[in-house]
């Protein structure tokens, strides 16, 4: 069954799109397109004439409208044949046309050495290869860095024309994956800023278990910790508090509960697979973490394309009311509570949890290489183990988070509010908060404008700003209490960073993975599969399906929402009005595709070896990554399906709050009977 899972999820892998192509507007002829009727063109020959790319369709003369690279593209047929400038450089360009019917082709153009172009036309199933490649080549293998190189080298060659004949463009993809994509990766602000905050936390992490705090907490939790039962609890119990940011509480909680886990004879798989499904989970449905602003404008924009759409919702209630159908983030962390009271597992983790408990090996075996990279943070010679030497440093990167989404959300707030004329008395808090009211409307409520407030904040500034005020906790107390001296205290800061290396490897990686995938609109090839009108009721199964793939193959949630949500949510309108069902049936399947659209997202995510939470979840555990990923993908793909069949009776028997409550407690019951049967003790 695991094998039929993991066939479905690799062979639709997809991405998103990217525009690589401007249509010189001189070349169209000048005609007003309220004026004329458009003429369809549905199917079309493209070929190289010259400087010119030439259309030949069977089609009446006049203005046709058509799509390049996501933008319009007005071609005026004569004779059944148009054209536009062939613009290319010798590198060339991919071409991704849109005929009247929505249907996709995607071309390479490029300039030869006499002055020629050369035009290929690239089948947009091959986009699915560079994923497919990479995800294959690292569950085989357990190797991810090379296994990601070559599903960028593949995706790089295919953006490039597929130019089998020339050696030197062969070559040429080879030398782009660093030149191009890594660069790019690396660019990203979004990403530096990521890199940055996992080297600070784990130099923090170095500091506060060299100078014994770190030791100190496990006495403190041992207390509590009396079983492997009861270590899993509290772990999952800390993943649960901190809620605000997943990557927040990946790093913390991994990087705190290894150590009181490892006594108890945990293994890293069972410890990785806690860390990692508490993050995202509670981050996406809570009501005031870093991902509702963009969970927020995401849906914002699908709404506002909506034609009939009269409900009187604000983005932020229409959130709230699809939290029902989130059925995936619930019963995930349900699922892990059965497991730990239950004192059961299966698959893959059952095996790591039997071989840590009668071998105490927490982690598969190392090599001798890999045993030798491994630092020693053990307390320095003498070190007091005093709990708040570690838990002060954490506490401030806790707080000062909180702190930077407060203060970034307001300073956007407040630029927003100028920007809609409304009268703010300053740029205090407490005039921003107070005019949030009218910005919101007169009905606004508290949560609703602390959710204004989050979405509007800039989570990356607050989570730099959050590890530097830890490092700089760790380093005053270590250097004040006179446990390490200053060289020392920096040494080990570097040492810290040093262990985050590797993932920061991976996670460069997998960005660079992705934007292969971006480049090859391969997103586009999956979504226009199901264009096609089907049954409303069956759209969230479809949706589910379709973001759980795109999630998986891409590694981002947050890519998937933002592919997903400006697609699903006016075609699932337009399907439910076109079928004539009545307003509030509509309104019920648009909130339960909100809902999958999200949940199945962070299932994707969960299965895919090239997520960056995973990444970093089995960096904060010290767990093998390949290991994690497959001892946590039968647990997350038994919990999706239990999800997806919940939510396709949703709104077949008509939604709403008790229907969605009675199939929470079903399918908490058919995942107690999965543990209780399929699960074997682990004591």
């Amino acid at each position: 069954m695991k094998n039929a899972y993991l066939f479905t999820f690799l062979l639709f892998c997809c991405a998103n799109a990217k525009s690589f192509a401007q249509v010189d507007s001189s070349a169209i002829p000048p005609a007003p397109l309220a004026l004329i009727d458009t003429v369809k063109v549905l199917h079309y020959q493209l070929r190289v004439n010259g400087e010119q790319l030439v259309f030949s369709a069977e089609t009446p003369d006049g203005l046709a409208l058509l799509q390049l690279n996501g933008e319009p593209l007005e071609l005026s047929f004569q004779g059944g044949q148009a054209a536009i400038p062939a613009d290319a450089d010798a590198k060339g360009k991919l071409l991704l046309i849109r005929n009247s019917e929505k249907a996709y082709k995607l071309y390479h153009i490029a300039q030869l050495k006499d002055g020629s172009y050369r035009l290929r036309h690239i089948p947009m199933w091959l986009s699915i290869v560079p994923p497919l490649v990479a995800i294959l080549l690292a569950l085989i293998f357990r190797e991810v860095i090379v296994s990601l190189f070559i599903g960028v080298w593949a995706g790089a060659f295919i953006a490039g024309g597929l130019r089998i004949e020339s050696i030197y463009y062969f070559l040429l993809s080879f030398l782009e994956v660093v030149q191009e994509y890594v660069i790019d990766a690396l660019a990203n602000t979004g990403h530096l800023s990521i890199m940055v905050f996992s080297l600070l936390i784990g130099g923090m992490v170095a500091i506060i278990s060299r100078n014994g705090g770190m030791a100190g907490v496990v006495e403190i939790f041992s207390r509590y910790a009396r079983s492997p039962r009861s270590a899993q609890f509290i772990t999952w119990f800390l993943g649960v508090a901190i809620f605000f940011d997943d990557y927040a509480n990946t790093l913390i909680v991994g990087n705190t509960m290894r150590k009181v886990t490892d006594q108890y004879r945990v293994s890293r798989e069972k410890l990785a697979y806690i860390v990692d499904s508490t993050a995202a989970p509670v981050a996406a449905v809570a009501f005031i973490t870093t991902w509702i602003g963009a969970e927020l404008g995401y849906i914002d924009d699908g709404i506002s394309q909506l034609h009939g759409f009269d409900a009187d919702m604000t983005p932020y209630a229409i959130f709230i009311a699809s939290l029902k159908y989130s059925y995936y983030p619930a019963l995930t962390l349900a699922f892990m509570l059965m497991l730990i009271f239950l004192k059961r597992d299966f698959g893959g983790m059952y095996h790591a949890e039997i071989r840590a408990r009668n071998t105490g090996e927490v982690s598969r075996k190392r090599s001798e290489t890999e045993e030798s990279d491994l630092e020693d943070l053990e307390p320095v010679k003498g070190a007091p183990l005093n709990w708040y030497n570690a838990v002060i440093p954490v506490a401030m990167v806790i707080l000062v988070t909180i702190f930077g989404l407060v203060d970034t959300g307001m300073a956007a707030s407040y630029s927003e509010m100028l920007g809609a004329n409304i009268t703010v008395a300053s740029q205090g808090w407490g005039d921003i908060w107070h005019a949030l009211g009218a910005l919101l409307g007169e009905n606004s409520s508290f949560f609703m404008k602390v959710g204004k407030l989050i979405g509007n904040s800039d989570s990356y500034t607050a989570l730099l700003w959050a590890s530097l005020s830890g490092v700089a906790a760790a380093v005053f107390l270590t250097i004040g209490g006179r446990i390490m001296a200053l060289s020392d205290t920096v040494s080990t800061l570097i040492t810290g960073f040093k262990a985050m290396l590797p993932a920061l490897l991976i996670l460069t990686m997998a960005w660079s993975l992705a934007a292969t995938t971006e480049a090859l609109h391969t997103a586009t090839f999956l979504t226009t599969a199901l264009q096609d009108s089907v049954n409303p009721f069956l759209m969230p199964v479809i949706i589910f399906i379709l973001a759980a793939l795109i999630s998986f193959s891409t590694g981002s949630s947050w890519s998937t929402m933002a592919i997903l949500y400006p697609i699903a949510i006016p075609t699932t309108w337009a399907i439910c009005v076109a079928q004539g069902l009545e307003h509030d049936i509509s309104l019920e399947i648009l909130l339960n595709v909100i809902a999958v659209t999200l949940a199945a997202s962070v299932l994707g995510d969960h299965c895919s070896p090239i997520s960056d939470t995973t990444i970093l979840s089995s960096l904060a555990s010290d767990c093998n990554h390949i290991d994690h990923v497959r001892t946590q993908m039968p647990y997350a793909l038994t919990v999706g399906a239990v999800s997806m069949t919940a939510g396709g009776l949703a709104t077949l028997l008509g939604g709403g709050w008790a229907i969605s409550g009675m199939l929470l407690l079903a399918s908490l019951g058919v995942l107690f009977l999965i543990v209780r049967k399929v699960g074997k003790p682990v004591q």
